[in-house]
């Protein structure tokens, strides 16, 4: 399957379930780490249905929102009727079709272990202007283990459609020294979520690894998301550890 397939029939409940990056506290983190202003114009790499370009777009940043899906496209560019500075453009993280040295700013969030990681920091490079900066955002569910990870990790990997064979691309925070060459920094902010059982199916539902409703193997995926949701909710709601990474610096000497 090619990788911007991988989220086709997935657009409505992505942009409506995944929990959204904290606006605030990405700003406040980069204001400081990386002195961001508003005149600075972003690309967003992979940008999905928009919930990073968000964060830019409420600091009154241009955005440049890359996305070769046509349906996470297609959500995205609902932003534009709050942001007019919001631009949305079909392209890749290796191939963006952006222009040398044209962002002061190269973000991408939930989409960074899915590049082609050493193709992609070329052509970062290629589009960031002197002295810019990479910056990585992802949230999600926390990873630890806790009796309700483990069961959450071996249904994804009984169930799943691939995640046992990618999953390990999913840790690419843990190996951003490879990444970064200088003035890197970076902080991991812990959080919850509280989900019906709507919501968590909703939400497992915008994973690219999980079997949606036409596959053969989407019927027993639900029946153990049930049983799975039943053994550790209580009153109705689960309570789901996360964690917020966010992560900047440079990836060529100044």
């Amino acid at each position: 399957m090619d990788r911007s397939d991988r989220f086709t029939g997935r657009a409505a409940v992505y942009h409506r379930y995944r929990q959204r990056y904290p606006i605030a506290t990405v700003l406040d983190r980069l204001k400081t780490w990386c002195g961001l202003q508003p005149d600075w114009t972003i690309a967003d790499i992979g940008a999905g249905t928009g919930m990073l370009s968000e964060v830019f777009l409420s600091n009154g940043n241009p955005v440049l929102a890359i996305e070769p899906n046509h349906e996470m496209r297609s959500t995205c560019r609902q932003l534009s009727d709050r942001f007019p500075l919001l631009q949305v453009r079909h392209g890749t993280a290796e191939d963006t079709g952006l222009a040398a040295n044209s962002v002061a700013v190269v973000a991408a969030g939930r989409a960074f272990h899915w590049f082609d990681i050493p193709r992609a920091l070329l052509e970062f490079q290629r589009i960031l202007q002197p002295n810019g900066w990479l910056v990585l955002v992802s949230h999600g569910r926390a990873k630890d283990d806790s009796p309700q990870s483990l069961a959450f990790e071996d249904l994804l990997i009984e169930h799943g459609t691939d995640y046992a064979c990618i999953r390990a691309g999913y840790r690419v925070h843990e190996n951003l020294h490879q990444v970064f060459t200088a003035d890197r920094h970076s902080e991991q902010i812990p959080g919850r979520q509280i989900l019906d059982w709507d919501s968590l199916l909703g939400q497992a539902l915008s994973f690219s690894v999980v079997p949606q409703p036409h596959h053969p193997g989407y019927p027993a995926f639900e029946q153990r998301l049930r049983d799975f949701f039943h053994t550790y909710a209580e009153d109705g709601l689960l309570t789901v550890p996360t964690s917020c990474w966010i992560d900047a610096g440079r990836i060529s000497a100044p």
